[in-house]
């Protein structure tokens, strides 16, 4: 309870130290709120809120010893001297294939990517265009001598003008209609498969299958419903609309940090998983203490060792020469399981019990590793 407690007053101070910064960010960037709309002050608490929230439950996350390993390791072997190079060029690839493209989820299934990838990029773009405007770093001026040009302000400082009705600004004035119609194609493409498909019907579950997607339809049609209503409606019912929209808004970013959306933040840390198994393929391999065979990286083997005593779990192997049972492969594990059966078998028929040096009795670790997890109090697990 004592670390727990550690973990999570750090991870509290590191929630309000981001918190802060980001209000400052606000402060700043809007010239000391002068280009800040207090009628969107809502939207900017439940932004602090969900960023406090996002920090801390982050730091949580990689406080736990296999998540703290991976993210040391991942760094370690990323800045490695001798793969530098060749870690940047690959992160570039990666980072257009796995994230761009979701390349990962194309492989799986082509509706499952159709739905991550449009409600992803409309969900980004939402976010690149609603966030600036929402803190005061992005407003726009018009010149005093041409009123059919907007200027835009970035931070305070003039950029570059565009005119009204032209391309650029239909683009930009458009933008959240356009991030609107992608998060709504994809979230009905999740629906749709989320309703056909009984692999999926089996495990989902409302909060967090449905309700993502629920907030994430309301959002974009409540904002479309904005947007038809100045356009088209002469401001019909918008001051109702807008309240609604907000409402819908802060609900989704109060959200946020506890639903299934906090995996987009998560997701970026599998590069440092894919670059370490890269140095892992490259570096020394594990030898198989039964049949001398390579089955893993030996980094791999000895940081699952290593993670296995952080969390309490004694797999230890006193007297035999592989000495702990995860420098075993799986092979000879599923080898020495099913003799370890035979032999119980030949017990039970009252034959000759027949001993098989160098094989590891399975049944005996995972019994004393399961006594030892029980007088901690612990359930037993398996192994990886």
């Amino acid at each position: 309870m004592r670390t727990l407690s550690k973990e999570a007053i750090r991870s509290a101070g590191r929630g309000i130290a981001a918190m802060l910064v980001l209000a400052t960010l606000i402060a700043v960037g809007s010239r000391n709120l002068a280009h800040f709309d207090a009628a969107l002050v809502g939207y900017t608490f439940a932004t602090l809120f969900a960023a406090f929230a996002i920090t801390y439950r982050y730091s949580m996350w990689l406080q736990r010893p296999p998540t703290a390993l991976y993210w040391r390791r991942g760094w370690q072997v990323f800045l490695s001297r001798d793969r530098l190079l060749v870690n940047l060029a690959e992160w570039a690839r990666r980072l257009v294939g796995l994230f761009a493209l979701n390349s990962f989820i194309f492989r799986r299934s082509r509706p499952r990517w159709a739905a991550h990838w449009l409600i992803m990029w409309g969900c980004l773009l939402a976010a690149a265009i609603t966030f600036p405007l929402v803190f005061g770093w992005v407003h726009f001026q018009t010149p005093f001598n041409d009123f059919e040009r907007y200027t835009v302000f970035v931070f305070g400082f003039p950029t570059f003008s565009f005119r009204i009705g032209g391309v650029v600004g239909e683009l930009m004035f458009h933008g959240l209609v356009w991030a609107s119609f992608l998060v709504i194609g994809g979230v009905m493409v999740a629906m749709r498969r989320r309703m056909a498909d009984h692999g999926a019907e089996a495990v989902q579950q409302f909060g967090e299958d449905f309700l993502p997607l629920i907030l994430l339809f309301a959002v974009s049609v409540t904002g479309l419903m904005l947007a038809a209503s100045y356009t088209w409606m002469r401001g019909y019912a918008y001051d109702f609309l807008a309240i609604l929209h907000a409402g819908c808004v802060i609900f989704t970013l109060l959200w946020l940090p506890f639903g299934k959306f906090f995996h987009i933040f998560q997701r970026p840390a599998q590069l440092g998983v894919a670059f370490y198994r890269d140095a892992g393929r490259a570096g020394e391999q594990a030898r198989c203490a039964g049949c001398d065979q390579p089955f893993a990286s030996r980094m791999h083997v000895e940081d699952l060792i290593r993670v296995e005593r952080e969390l309490g779990y004694d797999y230890e192997l006193p007297g035999h020469a592989a000495g702990h049972y995860q420098r075993i492969c799986p092979r000879c594990r599923r080898t020495a399981m099913a003799l370890a059966q035979g032999r119980l078998w030949q017990a039970g028929r009252g034959g000759a019990i027949t001993e098989r040096p160098g094989i590891v009795d399975v049944g005996a670790v995972l019994d004393s590793a399961a006594g030892a997890g029980a007088e901690r109090g612990e359930a037993p697990q398996g192994t990886a």
